[in-house]
């Protein structure tokens, strides 16, 4: 599948959480977007967020007034799928809903330039969405992280249809646009940072469910020991720094009793089928009504916002 050269126009479906700030990131990027949404008043919500957004990267010093403008310019909004026909590049960031998801990339097959890029942000294979697509050759996943205009990494997996050639072009893609790609070579359920985070998320639930440690104890463990590293360390990284034979030695110790139930701990079903959802509803396995949800993603957010300045300076 051959390229048309520097791709400038981008359509992005759904205009939530993930598709409001991946058309940010191009729009700031200097390319043109269209935002495919479902209605006028959620599109108009998006816009306003993204202004937002944009003038936040104008507060750290990330972006100046004049480009903020120039970005928010660059972004029309739309209710029409067709208005995707003119892209070179579609991300779908709809809400997971399989049918929902196969129906848009069926149409978008129809709509869209041969050579066009059919792409999903979500956490879902390529080839589960290709059900009624003809040129499955141009679909792939490219999985952006929560808020993606703040994490730098994207997951780009292909699926078994997926044209070779495509891979690079849109890692390169993404690079341009100041994102850092990460290729994964075999289609794998979860792709590698949901894996590796649940596979985590099961331990803390687990330690907690069954009392070993509160959840404040888990959580400070995490935070102030593995958390410290792993900004500058991934897990294999640090496993060698530490020396494979201690790391090993005690994997063989250790690993047989770590949890590898297959769902998660009753407890937390209980929670959920008694309305307990965590922040959003106002309390889960913490009491949100005696914490402060807001300051703490707050302070979450100044610290993605720190590591952008450190990335910016490094690149320097």
């Amino acid at each position: 599948m051959a390229a048309r050269g520097k791709a400038r126009e981008i359509a992005v479906i759904g205009n939530g959480i993930i598709g409001h700030g991946i058309a940010e990131i191009f729009a700031g990027a200097g390319w043109r977007v269209a935002l495919i949404g479902r209605n006028e008043t959620s599109l108009a919500k998006a816009l306003e967020r993204i202004g937002q957004s944009l003038n936040s990267f104008a507060a750290h010093g990330l972006r100046t007034a004049r480009e903020c403008e120039a970005a928010l310019a660059r972004i029309r909004t739309t209710t029409r799928l067709d208005d995707a026909a003119a892209a070179e590049l579609v991300i779908e960031a709809v809400p997971e809903d399989m049918a929902l998801k196969r129906r848009i990339f069926g149409r978008l097959d129809e709509v869209c330039a041969a050579d066009a890029v059919l792409a999903s942000s979500s956490g879902h294979l390529a080839s589960e969405l290709v059900d009624e697509v003809r040129r499955k050759e141009r679909v792939i996943a490219t999985h952006f992280w929560y808020p993606p205009q703040l994490i730098p990494l994207v997951e780009v997996c292909a699926g078994p249809a997926t044209a070779p050639e495509l891979i690079p072009r849109v890692a390169r893609i993404l690079s341009e646009v100041g994102k850092e790609p990460v290729v994964i070579d075999k289609e794998v359920p979860g792709f590698i940072g949901n894996r590796i985070q649940f596979a985590a998320l099961r331990e803390a639930w687990s330690l907690w469910a069954s009392g070993v440690a509160s959840a404040q104890a888990i959580d400070a463990v995490v935070r102030n020991s593995i958390g410290r590293r792993l900004g500058v360390t991934g897990p294999i990284e640090s496993a060698d720094v530490g020396g494979l034979d201690t790391m090993v030695a005690f994997a063989h110790f250790l690993q047989p009793s770590l949890d590898a139930t297959p769902h998660p701990p009753p407890a937390l079903d209980r929670l959920v089928a008694e309305g307990k959802r965590g922040l959003p509803s106002g309390s889960g396995v913490y009491d949100w009504k005696r914490r402060d949800g807001a300051a703490l993603l707050e302070r979450r957010r100044e610290e993605l916002f720190r590591w952008l300045q450190v990335d910016r300076a490094a690149r320097s």
